[in-house]
């Protein structure tokens, strides 16, 4: 697979911009129709009433048009993007493809998407595996040679000796986080047994990741880093809601030992986010933080990176703002290494100091996009 030929063949006056149906599809569609892009958006059957009915483009030739999904490919499951006929589709749009969470979780391996989707993605293809943490090589290794703080990694639960958040993968879905918080060993092995007994984790969690449970603000900070212009940008910050530990906290305390002794079990899955704003004064903690990722990235590109890229366009350090002898510090816990589920951090002020106007990630992938086609420079930011 030879990307340069792929691209060399597209009409570049006729641009898609693509994504699966899925995490942050909406954004990516609407941000591409904003600077002059059609939009295709690969969707799982069951699920693509999403981009065919609810926000499909209609009323195009009247004053009134509405919508931002041009065109839809719907597929019995996500990994089926990997078919030839789906392929030869998504070329014949001239598709530059955005990857997102769901382009990775929903596949066997990831050398599937590294080696046979022969469709130019925007940024690396080969960085985002580091997310996952059974990798040789993964973010922890990454955020720990860049010289990022992240939480005490815990080898064995014999050396546990403070309260410990255990990075178990749910047993239905073990692309879902199923984690636990203990205290120590002993507490690790009968929650761990418990969870594993009911069908909540998998039954690999004793080489789950054992981390310290950091107790501070939680914080996504979410950067673009340009290639062309040779930038890192603040697009936004925001937080999670989760279910249903969101629900338990807003409890009284006296509800809250109630719902536990019902035998309610609190669980962390990602349901959504909320846009959030960090003082100013730690926006050049995180903008450091931002550049040692970038510049870890583009050291590892030789090793990990055939593309020598590094990281290209938007990724996320997830973490939490502690508070430690009178000042704060900012500790990372995990990573993104593509565009962020979260379209609500465009409500944050930070790209509107610098754009003017706020802007989504999928507006400022789009953006990019945008001036590396008027600049001849696609192969800069795709892969």
């Amino acid at each position: 697979m030879n990307i340069t030929d792929v691209l060399a063949g597209y009409d570049l006056t006729h641009l898609s911009i693509g994504a699966l149906g899925g995490h942050s599809g909406l954004d990516v569609a609407h941000g591409a129709n904003q600077f002059g892009f059609r939009n295709v958006i690969v969707a799982q059957e069951g699920r693509e009433k999403t981009y065919t009915e609810h926000f499909r483009k209609r009323d195009e030739n009247s004053e009134y048009e509405r919508g931002c999904i041009d065109e839809v490919i719907v597929v019995k499951k996500f990994k089926d993007i990997l078919q030839k006929s789906v392929q030869d589709k998504l070329r014949k749009l001239n598709t530059i493809f955005i990857h997102n969470r769901y382009f990775w979780v929903y596949f066997d391996d990831f050398s599937k998407v590294e080696n046979d989707f022969a469709v130019p993605i925007f940024g690396s293809r080969t960085l985002l595996k580091l997310e996952e943490r059974d990798q040789p090589y993964s973010q922890y290794h990454l955020l720990q040679d860049a010289g990022i703080r992240t939480p005490k990694i815990f080898e064995r639960p014999e050396d546990i000796d403070r309260p410990v958040l255990v990075k178990a993968a749910e047993a239905q879905r073990g692309y879902e986080r199923a984690f636990f918080i203990a205290g120590n060993r002993l507490s690790w092995e009968q929650e761990g047994k418990r969870l594993e007994k009911e069908g909540r984790v998998s039954m690999n969690w004793r080489k789950a990741a054992i981390e310290e449970f950091v107790v501070g603000a939680h914080v996504n900070f979410n950067f673009f880093y340009s290639p062309l212009a040779g930038e890192l940008e603040l697009m936004g910050t925001d937080t999670r809601r989760q279910t249903n530990l969101d629900g338990f906290l807003r409890m009284l305390s006296a509800e809250q030992q109630r719902a536990l002794a019902s035998g309610i079990d609190l669980k962390m899955i990602e349901t959504g986010h909320i846009a959030c704003t960090v003082k100013e004064s730690i926006l050049e903690k995180a903008f450091d933080l931002g550049w040692k990722f970038v510049k870890q990235t583009q050291k590892l590109s030789k090793k990990l990176d055939p593309s020598g890229k590094g990281i290209v366009g938007p990724f996320a350090l997830q973490g939490a703002v502690v508070a430690e002898e009178g000042k704060e510090d900012i500790v990372i816990f995990d990573v993104s290494m593509r565009i962020p589920g979260s379209p609500g951090t465009f409500a944050t002020p930070y790209s509107g100091y610098l754009y003017g106007s706020s802007m989504s990630v999928g507006e400022r992938v789009a953006l990019e996009l945008k001036r590396a086609k008027e600049e001849k420079r696609l192969s800069e930011v795709v892969t």
